[in-house]
């Protein structure tokens, strides 16, 4: 029945498909003999989203039934368990690690400034200079794809981008610990972004089984060997990274559908929503048993990191033009941290880092004192304040030790009863600085010089840092600039205002929203993540208002960080919109510069081993003859299982004749062409031939996809970029109205410029295709 299926498909397709353009390049015969070389390990590949319906394909769907779709549906649940639990404990495991180091540092260094300010600056210094130089030497030597955020190459991944090197092992790895060594140091960046990096790369890990490479795998969870099935996996590892790093499980399924996914559906929605709980329940049962005190300095900030539940209870009309103007400023000050830190990027990559990994780790450890000395040094600059009388019932004392959780933190005092604003943000640990930052019924706590200084040096060590061969988040940062100048405005609102119950740190969580606007442009997830970790519903308005302004002003003058970065790197993003002036074009216009090269239904064995030599294309057109005499498209054959039948040589033949598919058996099951992980397939140097062998035939008809997307040259390339990156599309036939091939879009084809040139990054199509399960 299924042979008869597919002879019926061929049949149709000799009537529906296009006619191959005649002509006299060899490039559409598919014989071009070029110089055979191996793609760069560098380049970035496309993903296989589209189901190939070979013959292979549809046997295997036939010999399922429903108890194994039930098991399917199943294990696709279980894997959303497993991946909140590993991505949970990996985040339980980094603050753990993160709060420890941070609070022995501070208390080792507190203990050594009671005798001597110098010995214990130098304490200080060394303990950071060390966790950075761990940092930089993992990330180097050990896992380079580990460096930054990691959330420009997730997105790329989830948009149809392949690159290697981002979902292994030993970048897992490299991410974990770099991280506890980056932000340990003091750096001025978070563990935020790295851990959604993290919660893809378990999500990845558990979809293949562990790494084969490490001796670190399993065959029995290897049942997601698609593509597809793959991405489903590592949108909820995004999420999970989301939930785990602020405790906000609904701003992480947000953020993934907001942010990094381009292709979504409600099933997904679920398992994602699924894994956030499961992340909440892991990271909240461990904070609770921390409680106790055997977690050391982890734990004492509860679940909601900055709770300001106790904080402003209303707000009044007057107030809305101050918060509109903080949403300006964090457009302004978003845009042009976007661009430093691309300019700053840009030069690293073309000038410094070109010199070898021992200077990206001097690099590091040099960013490493400057960031000491200055965040041990501004607050000795600074004279110390009296604390204030005592709120009842606030729960706040004054003064407090440095490393120590709460305001007024004593340093460089002469007396007892006095504390220094500095030094209570600069010389303490990111999260109690926004904690304090974010307080209520602290008010005056912060001088407008203070808050000025630390603004001016921490956004300039935000920018240089940003771009270091360490894993970097943007996230902790952004809030920290954002919610400096935000309690800078709400100071003078408290001024100008004065009968009004207004609260300094009200103004510090719409800044640090402000900011995050202006510089990542999110909105929907931000704000619910905003309001997750402050435990304040009643600032839910005001936080859309800045998040608003913000985006609207930054929009104005680039795009976001994650785009910024990821055009810098090189991913070719398929944003949802597609450029203005492709309304202008049409599809023939995108795949002019291109030339079709088309194998026949029968082919030799020699001609496929030198096409596939000559040429990285990863689609090729297969064409048949009618009996009129008629050469027709019957389908899209790939790469990567030309190059399985090349190594099996099973389907050989000595006949020039097609064969019979009704009486034909398939040697071969739909997972043997499934793509490694590793995104390294089969190379054609690495298939040995003899001169027989290259002698003989093969018949392409049962491997081939009769039913790739195809399109006609004139519909307008705007549509033709939605039906691409709705759908997941790595190749798109283009025919003219009497069905005549003309050309083959790929991804690259769309990434058109403003001047209507290709961009400059080239798209190198993967040699290799992954199989897909369905259900």
């Amino acid at each position: 029945m299924l042979s008869n299926h597919l002879q019926n498909g061929i049949e149709s397709d000799n009537l529906i498909w296009s006619r191959v353009p005649e002509s006299d390049d060899p490039s559409t015969d598919g014989v071009t003999l070029l110089n055979s070389r191996r793609d760069a390990d560098g380049g970035v590949n496309s993903l296989d989203y589209e189901v190939i319906e070979n013959y292979a394909y549809r046997e295997e769907q036939a010999h399922r039934g429903k108890l194994y779709v039930g098991y399917y549906v199943a294990v696709k649940w279980f894997f959303s368990l497993l991946i909140g639990i590993g991505t949970g404990l990996a985040a339980v495991f980094i603050n753990l690690s993160v709060e420890n180091f941070a609070g022995w540092k501070f208390a080792l260094t507190f203990a050594i400034i009671q005798k001597s300010y110098f010995a214990g600056f130098i304490v200080y210094l060394l303990i950071n200079l060390v966790l950075v130089f761990s940092s930089a030497y993992i990330i180097t030597q050990f896992a380079p794809a580990a460096a930054g955020s990691g959330i420009p190459e997730i997105k790329g991944y989830l948009n149809g981008i392949d690159i290697p090197g981002t979902l292994l092992f030993r970048t897992l790895i490299g991410k974990i610990f770099g991280s506890i060594g980056s932000v340990g140091g003091g750096l001025a960046l978070g563990k935020e972004g790295p851990l959604v990096h993290t919660g893809a790369c378990i999500a990845s890990l558990l979809g293949q089984g562990g790494s084969t490479k490490y001796h670190f795998n399993s065959r029995w969870p290897q049942l997601f060997k698609s593509d597809r099935d793959r991405r489903d996996l590592v949108t909820c590892g995004c999420a999970a990274g989301v939930a785990a790093a602020f405790r906000a499980p609904v701003g992480g399924v947000l953020f993934a559908l907001e942010e990094v996914t381009s292709w979504w559906r409600s099933q997904l929605m679920w398992r994602v929503f699924f894994t956030s709980a499961i992340v909440a329940v892991v990271v909240r049962t461990a904070m609770g048993w921390c409680k106790s005190g055997i977690c050391g300095h982890f734990g004492g900030g509860g679940f909601i990191i900055w709770d300001v539940s106790d904080g402003q209870d209303d707000y009044y009309f007057k107030e809305l033009l101050p918060m509109a103007v903080i949403g300006v400023i964090g457009g302004l000050l978003g845009a042009l941290f976007n661009q430093l830190t691309l300019y700053m990027t840009s030069w690293r990559r073309n000038s410094l880092h070109k010199k070898g990994n021992r200077v990206k780790i001097i690099e590091a450890c040099i960013i490493s004192c400057i960031t000491s000395a200055i965040s041990f040094g501004l607050p000795l600059l600074r004279k110390c304040s009296p604390c204030p009388e005592s709120v009842p019932d606030s729960g706040i004392e004054c003064p407090r030790p440095p490393g120590m959780y709460g305001n007024y933190v004593n340093f460089y005092c002469k007396t007892d009863n006095e504390y220094n604003d500095l030094a209570t943000i600069f010389f303490n640990t990111q999260d109690d600085a926004i904690r304090n930052l974010f307080s209520a019924k602290t008010m005056r706590e912060f001088s407008a010089q203070s808050l000025l200084t630390f603004l001016a040096m921490f956004y300039t060590l935000a920018v240089v840092t940003f771009g270091t061969a360490v894993p970097a988040g943007q996230f902790v940062p952004g809030i920290m600039i954002g919610s400096t100048y935000g309690r800078l405005v709400g100071m003078f609102v408290v001024r100008f205002y004065k009968k009004l119950n207004i609260e300094e740190g009200t103004y510090a969580l719409l800044g640090a929203a402000s900011f995050l606007g202006g510089s990542m442009r999110m909105t929907v997830s931000l704000c619910v993540i905003m309001v997750e970790i402050t435990n304040n519903l009643k600032l839910l308005p005001l936080i859309m208002l800045v998040l608003l302004i913000s985006k609207a002003v930054g929009d104005v003058f680039n795009e976001g960080l994650y785009e910024v970065q990821a055009r810098l790197k090189g991913i070719p993003l398929l944003e949802s919109r597609p450029k203005y002036h492709m309304r202008q074009m049409i599809a023939k216009e995108a795949c002019q510069s291109q030339k079709v090269i088309s194998l026949p239904r029968v082919i030799r064995v020699a001609d496929v081993a030198s096409i596939l030599g000559s040429n990285k294309h990863n689609g090729f057109p297969v064409i048949d003859h009618t009996r009129s005499g008629e050469t027709l498209v019957i389908g899209l054959v790939l790469r990567s299982h030309l190059l399985v039948l090349l190594q099996s040589k099973v389907d050989f033949q000595h006949s020039p004749l097609p064969c019979d598919p009704s009486a034909r058996h398939i040697r071969h099951s739909f997972s043997e062409f499934a793509k490694p992980v590793s995104s390294k397939g089969l190379c054609i140097e690495d298939i040995h031939l003899t001169s027989d062998d290259l002698e003989m035939y093969i018949d392409l008809a049962p491997f081939l996809n009769p039913s790739p997307y195809v399109v006609p040259e004139d519909m307008s390339l705007t549509k033709v970029y939605n039906l691409f990156r709705q759908l997941g599309l790595r190749h798109l036939f283009v025919v003219p109205r009497p069905s005549r091939v003309i050309g083959l879009i790929t991804r690259k084809d769309l990434l058109i410029e403003e001047n209507g040139e290709s961009s400059a990054v080239e798209l190198q199509q993967s040699t290799s295709v992954r199989s897909l399960a369905c259900f």
